[in-house]
């Protein structure tokens, strides 16, 4: 499927558009002692967003961004992993995992839908209107049986373009399913996926190549760079200031220029 310039225009005006007015608005941080205490905006998915290390440079994730835009007390706890769909990383423990730390106050960002896609593969494939919303839900469920928010974001958008120019969308019926759960569910959405397409054509096919891992020896159309992590995390945290996920006091640098010198790649932990 691919878009033409006046569908990457309406889906990025419906971005756009105020939040609408069954969407709760922000909830002030618990407080001690009248001091706001650390909240956590937790991350479950996949490689796009997830922590890279040196051996993997210069490939990044946008989760490893998200920091630059966000004022203390909030902090990130980044648990995407290479490879995971909604269905894998719940059967992996990983989802316990969150929620065995979660605090109310808290957020859990879930984004998933590349690996998800991947019908070759039984431990990892899940059913854009069935399984995928199924595996969603004990997300959704529990973030809030624990006191915290749970915001659903649409994957972010591969690099591919037709033969006409045009950013052509990878993801099938995966961000139509989420969009329509987001809405059954009354959980924020942050439409990632739309507004990612969008940016890709307005830079078009040769600028795109500064933002995605083409290195010399490869040509990786799915994951970040530097610049381009730190693009989809700008995008990432409009949203939340747009859904009132985050007040405005919540998010900083969102107009600035982002160094990539301050992207950095730990060694692998044994």
């Amino acid at each position: 499927m691919s878009l033409t310039r006046r569908q990457v225009a309406a889906a990025a005006l419906i971005a756009a558009l105020p939040v609408a007015a069954a969407t709760p608005a922000h909830a002030a941080a618990p407080s001690y002692g009248g001091a706001p205490r650390t909240r956590t905006l937790y991350i479950a998915g996949d490689s796009t967003a997830a922590q890279k290390y040196a051996d993997a440079a210069p490939e990044t994730g946008w989760g490893m961004a998200l920091p630059f835009f966000l004022r203390e007390p909030l902090k990130v706890s980044n648990h995407a992993v290479n490879g995971r769909s909604s269905k894998s990383f719940i059967d992996e423990g990983r989802l316990d995992a969150i929620l065995a730390a979660i605090r109310p106050g808290d957020l859990l960002l879930i984004q998933f839908g590349h690996n998800d896609a991947k019908s070759d593969d039984p431990t990892r494939y899940t059913e854009p209107w069935t399984t995928y919303q199924d595996h969603l839900r004990r997300y959704i469920a529990g973030a809030r049986a624990r006191g915290a928010r749970p915001v659903l974001a649409t994957s972010v958008e591969r690099r591919r373009f037709d033969a006409n120019g045009n950013a052509r969308s990878s993801h099938g019926e995966y961000p139509a399913a989420m969009r329509a759960l987001a809405r059954a569910e009354g959980v924020a959405l942050l439409d990632i996926q739309a507004l990612s397409i969008a940016l890709w054509q307005e830079l078009g096919v040769e600028e795109t190549k500064k933002y995605f891992n083409w290195t010399e020896t490869e040509q990786d159309n799915t994951h970040f760079n530097p610049p381009g992590a730190i693009a989809v995390a700008r995008l990432v945290v409009r949203e939340l200031r747009r859904t009132r996920v985050l007040a405005p006091r919540d998010v900083r640098r969102l107009d600035d220029d982002i160094p990539e010198s301050w992207i950095t790649w730990p060694q692998p932990t044994a």
